[in-house]
């Protein structure tokens, strides 16, 4: 299972106390209330994010440690949760993971991602050609996020949880969605760390730049045991109609599998499926190009 890297926003506890009526000097505070039911949604929306694929088992204890929450808040927020089924306890260990009411909450949203629906036949050619896992990728801000997948049959794989997120530098997908970003952004978005790069100084930064001009050029990017030893990844972007990268198709598999000669195999194949994506969206790579000069 490729390691998922998810943001846990900083919150406070304040969920204690009434905050509702006028203050000593008769104004209304609901100001205040409103500023509270939003801290309350943000502390909820922070626990169901610190679930991860690499771990989706965690107690009361190690989530508030990890939110900034007393346990107590966290126990009534998973106690809700487990009342809609968002989140349900291991029978063995009786520590939490993600339920299958999110699902029921998702679904709509991925229902009616143009690029997922499009995308998926595609996908399913491609790990039929490859045998190996394909997977569809989006960009959120700083982190690529998969929305669907096709797993490999192969009994050794690796997969790319839905939901996942990504922002290592070195990853095949990332590299493909900062490749079209302008290149202040970049190096801001990696020296502030919101992109991971291990040991990064200016000298690396500046050869970092020149990759992705090289992925652009190719057409695909490739991640060749960099952010996991055991891992192959390689990326090609979807575009849209005006030329603007709105997906990457990505291939991830176990590097034992992948010699440098299949590397480039899997690479331009990722690129023909990526390729048929872009135009069953109706969607050109003029951009692509003039962009890659």
């Amino acid at each position: 299972m490729i390691v998922s890297t998810m943001s846990t926003p900083d919150s406070r506890d304040t969920t204690g106390g009434d905050s509702t009526g006028p203050d000593t000097n008769g104004s209304d505070v609901s100001g205040k209330a409103d500023t509270k039911g939003a801290s309350v949604i943000v502390n909820a929306i922070a626990v169901l994010r610190s679930f991860t694929a690499d771990e989706p088992l965690l107690g009361v204890t190690e989530i508030a440690n990890r939110v900034g929450l007393h346990k107590s808040t966290v126990s009534r927020i998973l106690a809700t949760f487990e009342q809609e089924n968002l989140v349900e306890r291991d029978a063995d260990t009786r520590r939490f993971r993600l339920g299958l009411g999110l699902i029921a909450v998702a679904g709509p949203l991925l229902a009616e991602l143009e690029e997922r629906r499009v995308a998926y036949p595609v996908l399913r050619e491609l790990t039929e050609l490859t045998g190996e896992t394909s997977a569809l990728m989006m960009w959120e801000g700083n982190q690529s996020i998969c929305v669907e997948q096709i797993a490999s049959r192969h009994q050794i794989k690796h997969t790319t949880p839905l939901g996942a997120r990504y922002n290592d530098a070195l990853s095949a997908s990332v590299q493909v969605f900062l490749a079209t970003e302008p290149e202040e952004r970049v190096r801001s978005l990696i020296r502030s760390g919101a992109i991971t790069y291990a040991g990064v100084d200016e000298t690396s930064l500046d050869s970092y730049l020149v990759r992705l001009k090289g992925d652009s050029r190719r057409g695909w990017a490739v991640n060749y045991g960099e952010s996991s030893l055991d891992e192959v990844g390689v990326a090609a972007p979807v575009y849209d109609h005006r030329g603007d990268v709105v997906a990457a198709v990505l291939i991830p598999a176990p590097r034992f599998r992948v010699s440098q000669e299949r590397l480039q195999n899997l690479g331009e194949s990722c690129a023909a499926a990526a390729n048929k994506v872009t135009a069953r969206l109706g969607g050109n790579t003029t951009g692509a190009a003039a962009q890659a000069h």
